[in-house]
């Protein structure tokens, strides 16, 4: 999915070197990251997406947990009073969504969501030639619509899922640099993924039940975690070191095709030529905008 990653402080801890260039790291980042998204959504029937959304973020901040070993004990009052919000962002991005997703298919979900940051891109932009990106987008989202019975059906309320997921997504940049300026090193960021995983499982809980508990959905919620969150959080650490935060943007703007390819290959969902031009328009919108407009110091991360 999205589905975002975790806000990257700039004292944060260097990775592990990686055996792959930036690049392709990133690449295999994206490709984790839809590819989790499209597997968590086979999770549906058995946990629906409230229930796949709290064992995922729980799960990944279980990870977080064990592998970065923060010292939450040293956060102060006003270092929660950031975190909390950048938290609640992160988990209702991530089960808005999800229950986007439940409607409709992987590549349209990311490419509406991809509205928000773009918005937001636009709105801290000085150039006016960045309107003519935002326009370009406006045109995809227009292709999406529905016009007559030929263009075919849109889930409105799937559309406008993903549209608030977009909502939050930018929420959660802002959130995410307040943080990261705050807090040294990925305790923000642990401490974020917290705060989402108590957002989350009230909504599991009331979806999935006792289906949580499930060692076999466990086992599928932890693999969800790992591609989802995890690998492409270590990978693009990494990338990240080496590479401009402008042409991260640029790359990031493949996400809509790779979750449509990710659909279409791991759950059959196939688009129509108009959709495809539409994830088109918003694709090369977001990369123009990456190129040109002064972006948020917080980089994105996922559920």
């Amino acid at each position: 999915m999205p589905r975002p990653r975790p806000a990257l402080s700039p004292r944060a801890p260097s990775p592990r070197a990686l055996p792959l260039p930036p690049l392709p790291a990133l690449l295999l980042a994206m490709l984790s990251i839809q590819g989790g998204a499209a597997f968590a959504k086979s999770l549906f029937p058995a946990l629906g997406p409230g229930g796949t959304t709290a064992l995922r973020v729980t799960l990944a901040a279980a990870l977080l947990l064990l592998a970065f070993r923060p010292n939450l004990r040293a956060l102060t009052r006003a270092d929660w009073q950031a975190i909390v919000p950048y938290g609640v962002a992160l988990g209702l991005m991530n089960l808005s969504f999800y229950f986007a997703l439940q409607r409709l298919p992987l590549g349209l979900a990311v490419t509406l969501e991809f509205v928000g940051p773009l918005l937001l891109s636009l709105f801290l932009s000085r150039r006016v030639t960045d309107v003519g990106w935002v326009l370009l987008a406006a045109v995809g989202i227009a292709l999406i619509a529905p016009v007559g019975e030929s263009a075919g059906h849109l889930d409105l309320p799937g559309a406008g899922l993903a549209l608030l997921a977009g909502a939050f997504w930018v929420a959660y940049i802002l959130a995410g640099g307040a943080v990261g300026r705050r807090v040294p090193g990925v305790t923000g960021v642990v401490a974020g993924m917290l705060v989402a995983a108590l957002v989350a499982l009230p909504f599991g809980v009331a979806q999935a039940g006792s289906g949580l508990l499930r060692p076999d959905l466990l086992l599928a919620g932890l693999a969800v975690a790992l591609f989802s969150s995890a690998l492409p959080y270590s990978l693009e650490m990494a990338a990240l070191r080496a590479i401009p935060p402008r042409v991260f943007g640029v790359l990031m703007s493949m996400e809509p095709a790779i979750a449509a390819l990710s659909g279409w290959l791991l759950l059959h969902e196939a688009l129509s030529l108009r959709q495809w031009l539409a994830l088109l328009c918003v694709a090369v919108a977001s990369a123009g905008i990456s190129l040109t407009a002064r972006r948020p110091e917080a980089e994105r991360a996922a559920v």
